[in-house]
């Protein structure tokens, strides 16, 4: 099978990138914004900005699958004028105008990598719950989401949609490496009284199901989400990730309250939302209609994320 992959150099696409070529598994071509470096190694690849005028072509030439990777991510402190048009103009325009040139060169699959944060921002999600994105960056994913579908219907392509949880392992960014710094360097960390439970995602086991969506029949024009099988409270993820790196788990009992009003002082909120609240995923359905299983457990996804940096 041939592929096409769209944001081939980030965290999820380097590593999927890497599996197809190690395992020899499908023809693997890149896609990669103009402004990076060096196309992966062993790879043929294009440069392409993930826009509504970027011409497709070149790269979709005998592809038989599209796995769509690149995005505009949630960004901590955007610094754009109008963040939900820049959101829009990439994850949605760009996304769609892809896809529409995707389906005139008659590709079979477009997988399409989605976020939990078309859901909400708490609770705990099945595929078929209400969509009720609360920021700008959900709120594109959700309108891709809906623009997929719809060319899917009209067309003979299709489509699947992943849904993925926070994503962690050895090159992840944001709140995950602060937090792995924050236990090597022996920080006492106040989540202590946390009581609260996340889905999280291992990189090796997205890259896993992923593939799954390439090639499973079953998994045409379905929407699925993915984790690790086992929810994690704040407290329980700093303990693990501190046996991982062989150190203490410095955990201090403050009650959440407390470091929620002391997070909205200091413009904080949305961190600690994360840090404090609950957002869950049920994978029932890929487990039934894929028979997929989480193949890597969350200690050593953790044991690999942190590898090298104690």
């Amino acid at each position: 099978m041939r592929v096409l992959v769209t944001g081939a150099t980030g965290l999820v696409g380097t590593a999927l990138v890497e599996r197809m070529v190690r395992e020899d598994r499908h023809a693997v071509r890149v896609a990669i914004r103009r402004e990076h470096g060096a196309l992966p190694p062993n790879v043929g690849g294009v440069r392409a900005d993930l826009d509504a005028g970027t011409d497709w072509q070149p790269a979709l030439v005998g592809a038989d699958v599209v796995v769509h990777l690149a995005a505009r991510v949630h960004v901590m402190r955007d610094t754009a004028a109008e963040p939900l048009e820049e959101f829009r103009r990439v994850n949605v325009a760009g996304t769609l105008n892809l896809a529409r040139q995707a389906a005139s060169g008659h590709v079979k699959r477009f997988v399409h990598m989605s976020s939990v944060k078309v859901h909400g921002e708490s609770g705990t999600y099945a595929e078929a719950d209400p969509r009720t994105p609360e920021d700008a960056y959900g709120i594109s994913k959700y309108e891709a989401e809906l623009g997929l579908c719809e060319i899917a219907a009209e067309t003979a392509m299709e489509v699947v949609v992943i849904r993925a949880p926070l994503v962690y392992g050895p090159r992840a960014r944001a709140n995950f490496r602060a937090l792995v710094r924050a236990v090597a360097l022996g920080i006492p960390l106040p989540f202590g009284a946390v009581n609260n439970r996340r889905s999280l995602v291992g990189l090796d086991n997205l890259v896993d199901f992923t593939l799954t969506c390439v090639e499973h029949p079953a998994a045409a024009n379905e929407s699925f989400f993915v984790c690790d099988g086992e929810d994690l409270s704040s407290p329980d993820l700093i303990r693990r990730l501190a046996r991982a790196m062989d150190r203490p788990a410095r955990l201090v009992p403050v009650p959440p309250s407390v470091l929620l009003g002391a997070a909205t002082l200091i413009g904080k909120r949305d961190v600690a939302r994360r840090l404090l609240g609950s957002l869950c995923v049920d994978i029932t359905k890929a487990r039934q209609r894929l028979g997929w299983t989480p193949p890597v457990s969350v200690d050593e996804g953790l044991r690999r994320a942190v590898a090298g940096r104690t």
